[in-house]
Order: C-alpha cells, then sequence, then structure tokens
C-alpha cells in the first residue's frame, strides 16, 4: 500500500504530507499532484526537491506522467515507478516514438517503406522490422 504525498508545488506542504506519511509507515510513496497542467520547469523542480526526501529503501513512485522524455527525468532524480495510460493509449494508435520524434505508423506513407524505425537505434525492434512490417 502506497501513500500519496501531496502538497501542490509548495515544498513545505509536501514536507508536511511525507513527515504524516512515513508516521504511519506505508509500503512505498508515491508523488500525486503533477503531471496536472503545471509547466514542466515546476514539475522538474518539485522531483529535483522531493525523492531526495524519501526514504531510499522504499519504491518511490510518480503518478500520471508517461511522456518518454518525463520517465527519464524522474529516473534520473530518483523516481522508480511510474503509471500513465499515455503509453498503451499511444501504442493502441500506432505512435512510436523515436529520437526524432513520434512516428505514427498507420499512416498510409509507411506501408511500402523498408527503412528502419530510428537509424540511429540498435534495439531489437528497430534492427529487425521495418516501418511496412509494423503498419500491416
Amino acid at each position: 500500500l502506497f501513500g500519496i504525498v501531496q502538497g501542490g508545488m509548495h515544498e513545505d506542504l509536501r514536507l508536511r504530507s511525507l513527515d504524516g506519511l512515513q508516521e504511519i509507515g506505508f509500503d512505498g510513496l508515491a508523488i500525486g499532484g503533477l503531471s496536472v497542467g503545471e509547466p514542466k520547469e515546476e514539475m522538474i523542480r518539485v522531483l529535483d526537491f522531493l525523492p531526495p526526501q524519501m526514504p531510499a529503501d522504499k519504491p518511490r513512485y510518480l503518478m500520471g506522467v508517461g511522456k518518454p522524455e518525463d520517465l527519464v527525468e524522474g529516473v534520473r532524480r530518483g523516481v522508480d515507478m511510474f503509471d500513465c495510460v499515455m503509453p498503451t493509449r499511444n501504442a493502441r494508435n500506432g505512435h512510436l516514438f523515436v529520437d526524432s520524434g513520434v512516428i505514427k505508423i498507420r499512416n498510409s506513407v509507411h506501408k511500402h517503406d523498408d527503412s528502419t524505425l530510428d537509424p540511429t537505434c540498435d534495439c531489437y525492434t528497430c534492427k529487425h522490422f521495418s516501418r511496412a512490417y509494423l503498419h500491416h
């Protein structure tokens, strides 16, 4: 069971929330109230501050964040877990994330395109499957 650290963009309120949750003794702690429309800089500011205050021996879970670059920023700052509908929704709708941006693989331009998804990537999918194959 996870306790959810709240407090908006206010460090003092987040610390008070964290202290109360630690007294209860949850198995893990979640960071709530981010990814709800605040500027990216504000989210990063909270992530720079909060995870170092959280116990290192319990999972740190960032709720509702799913953009690939946000996942990387979260991990970089000590977050262990994420949840968001965005990755599964994007996959279901044929949106593929590559270094250069998003490929909408269902677009007809990919139907006969034998090129790789991302020529700069050496993962299994990029090395073994063409855009045409994934378009089918």
